[in-house]
């Protein structure tokens, strides 16, 4: 096999332990040949067409499998093929500070065949992640086959869904407690919560597939899940549904937070609105009796100093009075 011209990284396994590690790429079907009971995890670092036509033709990849590894934005999925699997996902990473990007995501393809786990990624990324899952239970480096390498890419990414979820969570605590204040929030702290929500939406579509996909890697007809590995593919699983459920509580917890913000805000334009509308009727008073006295008729005392001060008297009686009446209404 020629060696693809994109950044590479290679390990083989055997017997569940690593035998070979960060060789050339092009020595790759002459390493599998010598060991006929290794496994082989291949990651390719945005690879170009021929790259991964090497591949292709290498480890008999399906044409469509390769049209959707060399697409970008394709939605998390699990397709089966005749000689092998293809799995779209995302790793993601979020961040609640307002200086950094609030979404950041790494679309990852993957082959998975009798033989190699081929992942391709198309953005950067720290694979060391992978590797450390693989190497951190000496259980499963006793499992054989390239399904315990499966299991821990899709342990890595499910976990990094889980505390992105948890992330956004405790986040979202300090912009309840400051929406749900009396007299609505400042705009600062709405505009905050709209990023959460923005956040949370973008990190639904890489979770929510999650429970279905690997519901499907999991499926006995496959015939790739065995039965020691089974038990940690269910704990998968487990939390693939947890971070969707997460996921789904966040999108309603912020929703009727904005909406309750939305509804306090209402609630103190009705109060401003009603207080301006008796001030209307507490001036109209005295604008009634000065003006039905100066323009149509003399009023008693006119021309006369007892007369101003009974006019006087009338206005702030009349307007005084209306004024009780509308406090004790609490509209004042």
């Amino acid at each position: 096999m020629n060696a693809p011209s994109c950044p590479a990284e290679t390990r083989l396994y055997e017997n569940g332990k690593v035998i070979a590690e960060d060789f050339p790429a092009g020595e790759v079907a002459e390493r599998l040949a010598r060991h006929p009971d290794a496994v082989l995890w291949l990651d390719l670092y945005r690879p170009d067409a021929q790259d991964l036509a090497t591949v292709a033709e290498e480890f008999q990849l399906h044409p469509l499998a390769v049209e959707d590894a060399t697409q970008e934005h394709e939605r998390p999925k699990l397709d089966r093929y005749p000689k092998h699997l293809f799995l779209n996902l995302y790793a993601v990473d979020v961040s609640t500070k307002p200086e950094d990007p609030p979404f950041g995501k790494t679309e990852i393809s993957a082959f998975v065949t009798d033989r190699a786990l081929i992942t391709v990624r198309k953005a950067p990324s720290d694979t060391a992640k992978f590797v450390e899952r693989w190497d951190a239970s000496a259980k499963l480096t006793e499992m054989r086959g390239v399904a315990f390498l499966l299991y821990g890419l899709l342990d890595v990414v499910v976990d990094g869904h889980l505390s992105a979820a948890q992330q956004l969570d405790v986040a979202m605590d300090s912009v309840e407690d400051i929406l749900l204040e009396e007299g609505g929030a400042p705009r600062e702290v709405r505009m905050r919560g709209m990023r959460l929500r923005k956040t949370v939406a973008a990190l639904r579509r890489a979770v929510a597939p999650m429970p279905d996909l690997v519901a499907q890697a999991m499926r006995p007809d496959l015939e790739l899940v065995g039965e020691h590995l089974m038990p940690y593919f269910r704990d998968v699983e487990d939390h693939t549904q947890h971070a969707d459920d997460q996921v789904e509580h966040l999108r309603d917890r912020i929703q009727s937070l904005l909406q309750a913000d939305l509804a306090e805000q209402g609630n103190v334009l009705n109060d401003i609105t009603r207080k301006l509308a008796a001030w209307a009727a507490v001036i109209a008073v005295p604008t009634a009796l000065t003006g039905y006295f100066g323009q149509n008729l003399p009023y008693p005392g006119f021309a006369k100093p007892w007369g101003y001060v009974q006019s006087m008297v009338l206005i702030v009686f009349s307007a005084g009075g209306l004024w009780i009446y509308l406090r004790r209404r609490h509209w004042l």
